[in-house]
């Protein structure tokens, strides 16, 4: 689940510190909320999300609501 986007962001830069580039990176996901997706979409142009679902928000404590 991509809910706040802060734990696939810190995997990313992982890879980018190592020479992988945003646009060589896919993410899959089962569900995402748009807090993550506004996140990577502003961190990493041209990155692929790939999500079976987008929920519509996030709860107070970073949850996905509804979620799963």
């Amino acid at each position: 689940m991509l809910a706040t986007g802060g734990t696939i962001v810190a995997a990313i830069d992982l890879l980018v510190d190592r020479g992988v580039t945003s646009k060589q990176i896919k993410v899959v996901s089962a569900v995402a909320a748009p807090p993550a997706l506004q996140k990577l979409s502003n961190k990493f142009p041209g990155l692929h999300v790939y999500a079976g679902m987008i929920d519509s928000e996030v709860d107070e404590r970073g949850y996905i609501v509804p979620g799963l």
